[in-house]
């Protein structure tokens, strides 16, 4: 059985909170701290924090400082201080990244929790901020095991419906590992999981233009733990299942996925769903059950959040000769650019959709999930 060792993205205790800046990496490890709401939701908005799991645990943390530091200070005057500063915050927040829905669920729960406490009687300003305070560090807990769980489900769920259980390859998209939640990861996860099983012969994944997480934060995560693994660009993926019979498996994450399975996920997933169809092999989601928003229909519903133009006109890394970081521009000028972060990919494409509770799959003969059926 091999060992595993994984990243961390979110260094905190109470009152302190440092994340690291995924921007720098591979090139640079750097934490910085977040001491308020408006570092949190900058380190959200600049994709220094990404990753939907991580997202919401950032948020959550960021107000937990800000509210603790300012409980320390006795800012608040009152229970009515204290309970618009909350819920003001965690409007603000939500505005960071509109497509991630563990944030907005995050959010409404938070909400729901202050509302209850004032109508039970709350007195004093503490007794708003401490619950939340420990709801958000109970997040942070919450979440490794759950992905610990999903790693469980999705691995048992692959071993069990491959050709061949002996010769498992699978390929990944953008970044669901350590870095992009509280630890351990959810598709990077079941990755992990058949690794440290020995179940795993190789992992590819793509570089996952244009922001290349899959390049600058999937092979860091895999060259860190040693697993086996691959790079390839984003226009390889049909040539390399074609080419190669061992890889027998799609694994991605899910910023949002509406109530009959369609799923919004980093741009470039639709694609990937689409060539795993065609070669006929596994397609699976994983999220935590969190990811999924039953308010939505389907993914129709769901908004995509449009990124700016200079991510996809530009690069930057770093210069061999003298290791300093650069930008460069590598497209025209005046050309125009549509940059969406995610695409939806219908429910029909996808074969299992794997969270902490289990797998969820379709009714023989149905094209849909039936999810609301699958949380009750």
């Amino acid at each position: 059985m091999s060992s595993a060792r994984t990243l961390e993205a979110i260094q905190y205790t109470r009152g302190n909170l440092r994340i690291l800046n995924q921007l720098a990496l591979p090139h640079e490890t750097i934490f910085e701290p977040v001491l308020n709401v408006q570092d949190g939701h900058a380190a959200i908005k600049t994709m220094k924090t990404r990753g939907a799991p991580a997202i919401a645990i950032v948020a959550a943390l960021s107000l937990a400082v800000d509210a603790h530091a300012r409980l320390e200070k006795n800012e608040f005057k009152s229970v009515d201080e204290a309970k618009d500063f909350l819920l003001s915050s965690l409007e603000y927040l939500k505005t960071s990244r509109p497509t991630a829905v563990n944030l907005f669920d995050t959010a409404g729960k938070f909400a729901t929790l202050i509302n209850k406490l004032v109508q039970n009687g709350a007195q004093e300003p503490k007794d708003l901020v401490m619950p939340i305070v420990e709801a958000a560090e109970q997040m942070l807990v919450d979440d490794v095991q759950d992905n610990k769980n999903i790693g469980k489900h999705g691995a048992e769920y692959i071993v069990n419906h491959v050709r061949d259980k002996s010769n498992i390859s699978v390929l990944t998209h953008c970044n669901t590992g350590s870095l992009a939640t509280a630890g351990w990861g959810t598709a990077l996860g079941i990755v992990r999981d058949l690794h440290r099983n020995d179940q795993l012969k190789h992992a590819f994944c793509t570089e996952t233009r244009p922001y290349n997480q899959g390049s600058r934060l999937t092979a860091y995560e895999l060259v860190y733990e040693s697993i086996p693994s691959t790079l390839i660009c984003d226009s390889m993926a049909s040539a390399l299942l074609r080419l190669n019979p061992s890889v027998q498996a799609i694994i991605v994450g899910a910023d949002r996925v509406a109530a009959n399975g369609d799923t919004a996920n980093k741009i470039g997933t639709y694609q990937l769903a689409i060539t795993a169809k065609h070669h006929g092999i596994l397609f699976i989601v994983a999220a935590p059950s969190t990811s999924i928003d039953l308010s939505m229909q389907s993914g129709k519903e769901i908004v995509i959040e449009e990124r700016p133009a200079n991510e996809l006109v530009t690069t930057t890394g770093v210069l061999l000769d003298n290791n300093q970081s650069t930008t460069v521009r590598t497209a025209a000028q005046g050309i125009n650019v549509w940059n969406p972060s995610f695409d939806v990919t219908p429910c029909e494409l996808i074969s299992a959709i794997v969270t902490e509770k289990g797998v969820a799959v379709k009714q023989p003969g149905q094209t849909e999930f039936d999810l609301k059926a699958f949380l009750s």
